[in-house]
């Protein structure tokens, strides 16, 4: 890594900065004072190696902050949660919906913003929220009895959860040209603007077939804008996941590919559990944890994770 003064401009650098061109200041002093005397010059070479050494030391710290910065400019302050009723029906739709309160509530105990994108999509803007959440992707299967079963017999729905990181930055450029943008009225409360106005924004992405469809906002200007920016994260995500197909056979530990159509944990009413199947752990009291009270198991897969990986999900 060579010196720049633009080092001088970060405030997290600057002080190094400094100190390395104190240091250049020094180095040549010593060697003009040095002149011709043969025993100066050898003194002005000893300060030199010394001078150097220290430099390469602190241009080291400032690499290693400069990587930091860029790391923390590249983590997601928030993330989209995306829920599908699957397999089950109606059963599925609330089991979908059950999901998504999950989450919220979870979300509001931890103090992080929550907001409605669309009916069954929602964002939760935290500096932690992406960490916490990033192994919620997959299928969620759900074992009980329905309400309106009236034989006793156990059903079993699916739901698919899709965990998108918003980046500042996003890792795919979208081509405007593949978009497709389509306007109308958003749906629910919120007043005559909400009834007359075509806020409502959908974009689809041709060449992949995504869509994205964003209500809360009030403009559409502004839906268009969350729009956008969850079709990048999706692009990000389905991105990532071919990569990761393509590398799975090198890797030991995964975390899955990240597709929806893994089936990654059942809740069990029956028997008051649930069952992370990647690492094979369990825990009780299901109504606690459909409350919001998700740290056990956000916790325990932070550090598997940690330790060197999450099995692989099993396929539907």
């Amino acid at each position: 890594m060579e010196y720049s003064s633009e080092f001088k401009k970060n405030f997290a650098t600057a002080y190094l900065a400094e100190e390395y061109e104190r240091l250049e200041e020094e180095r040549l002093s010593s060697v003009e004072a040095a002149g011709t005397d043969p025993d100066l010059i050898a003194m002005a070479a000893e300060d030199e190696t010394r001078i150097r050494l220290r430099q390469e030391e602190i241009l080291g710290d400032i690499e290693r902050i400069l990587s930091k910065e860029k790391e923390e400019e590249a983590k997601p302050k928030a993330v989209v949660l995306e829920f599908r009723a699957a397999a089950g029906g109606d059963e599925a739709t609330l089991f979908a919906s059950e999901l998504k309160d999950m989450y919220l509530k979870y979300a509001e105990g931890k103090g992080w913003k929550v907001r409605l994108i669309d009916e069954l999509t929602i964002e939760i803007a935290g500096e932690q929220a992406y960490d916490a959440l990033r192994y919620e992707t997959g299928v969620h299967r759900v074992q009980r009895v329905p309400l309106t079963e009236k034989s006793g017999r156990i059903h079993t729905s699916t739901a698919s959860v899709a965990v998108l990181p918003i980046r500042t930055k996003p890792k795919f450029e979208i081509n405007p040209a593949d978009i497709e943008m389509e306007f109308s009225r958003s749906g629910g409360a919120g007043g005559q603007n909400v009834n007359k106005v075509e806020s409502a924004v959908r974009l689809i992405h041709k060449p992949t077939g995504i869509d994205v469809r964003s209500t809360s906002e009030r403009s559409q200007i502004a839906n268009r804008e969350k729009a956008m920016q969850i079709l990048s994260a999706k692009l990000d995500s389905l991105y990532e996941e071919e990569e990761a197909k393509k590398h799975a056979a090198e890797r030991k530990d995964q975390i899955g590919t990240g597709s929806r159509s893994e089936k990654i944990r059942t809740y069990n009413y029956l028997q008051d559990r649930i069952t992370d199947h990647r690492i094979k752990e369990s825990w009780h009291n299901l109504p606690k944890i459909l409350l919001g009270g998700l740290d056990p198991i956000v916790e325990t897969l932070q550090e598997r994770a940690a330790a060197g990986g999450i099995g692989a999900a099993e396929e539907d």
